[in-house]
């Protein structure tokens, strides 16, 4: 939720919202038109919330959708993501997340643009390296604690190096032409199963419950991050927001997280051992890092609802379905 009042007077009425038959995308659509917005959805993918069904690699086609609905906002929620490595080749992925994005933005400061915000979903994903991913595994002796100042950035994917490309032109349009810009950086809010050995052990719904404690951030929160972002974009200038649920931990857990993560979450949380308990749930060994939304919630005026606190609440009231 927002932690300020947002009028819809600050906000766009004519949005273009990319990859809109998507997970975020369609989500995002919807909640734009449930404030009477207008918002054309562009897609490969035809779906009740596509108007357009095209690729943003065609640069004719999005500058005709931009002058056709006069639009005002664009939000780029399209791409080609993790588990669409094995699919595609890397040339793809660079078609469509660096490309695509290069067209999006020229569209958008090309004369007789309309557009006067941009706000881009990029991922956290960018920010792990094979290092941190490896974690105690690979003999990391604490948890990498993780906020926008995190240095340096050493993707370990095709995915993770394309939408930090992509970023980087978001910053050079912004220094080259002034088109205010809001990049956030969302943790992990998709559907698919966790591809992390220990959901060998544990259910999917454990697993993401767990990620919600450093790793992870509901859609309807990722949704309204955009909301809010779209709405204060003009009096940011070019700013970027890591998007997570709040973690209750500190960088001095950071040590402990890495060798014996249940112990310090019990200090958190001393019913969740029994809340977890009754489900044969367990916690994991070790945590490698911790994604941390402060600036978001001081700068932006943004913190997600959803956290672990709010997760074992809903555990305590008989309800596991992840929201």
């Amino acid at each position: 939720m927002s932690d300020a009042s947002l009028p819809l007077t600050t906000l766009p009425t004519r949005i273009l919202v990319t990859g809109s038959s998507g997970y975020l995308g369609a989500a995002l659509v919807a909640r734009l038109r449930r404030d009477g917005l207008q918002v054309i959805g562009v897609d490969p993918l035809p779906a009740a919330t596509t108007a357009v069904v095209g690729s943003i690699c065609d640069r004719a086609l999005i500058a005709e959708v931009l002058r056709r609905h006069e639009i005002q906002a664009i939000v780029h929620t399209a791409a080609l993501h993790k588990p669409h490595i094995a699919l595609h080749p890397e040339a793809a992925f660079a078609a469509v997340n660096v490309e695509g994005t290069r067209n999006l933005l020229a569209a958008a400061v090309a004369p007789g643009s309309t557009v006067d915000r941009f706000v881009f979903t990029s991922t956290t994903s960018l920010m792990i390296s094979a290092a941190i991913r490896a974690g105690r595994a690979g003999g990391a002796a604490r948890a990498a604690w993780i906020d926008e100042d995190f240095a340096p950035l050493q993707p370990r994917n095709i995915y993770g190096v394309t939408k930090l490309a992509a970023e980087r032109l978001c910053h050079e349009f912004h220094a080259e032409h002034g088109l205010p810009i809001v990049i956030l950086r969302t943790s992990r809010f998709f559907p698919e199963a966790d591809d992390m050995a220990h959901t060998i052990v544990q259910s999917d719904t454990n697993t993401k419950t767990n990620e919600y404690l450093f790793r992870r951030v509901s859609r309807a929160d990722v949704v309204e991050s955009h909301v809010v972002a779209l709405a204060r974009a003009p009096a940011l200038g070019c700013e970027t927001f890591l998007v997570s649920a709040p973690t209750p931990f500190v960088a001095a857990d950071c040590e402990e997280l890495i060798v014996d993560a249940p112990a310090v979450v019990a200090r958190y949380y001393p019913h969740y051992c029994e809340l977890y308990a009754r489900r044969g749930w367990t916690m994991f060994d070790s945590i490698d890092r911790v994604y941390v939304s402060r600036r978001a919630a001081v700068v932006l005026g943004f913190t997600p609802r959803i956290d672990f606190a709010a997760r074992l609440a809903a555990l305590a009231a008989g309800d596991e379905a992840e929201p």
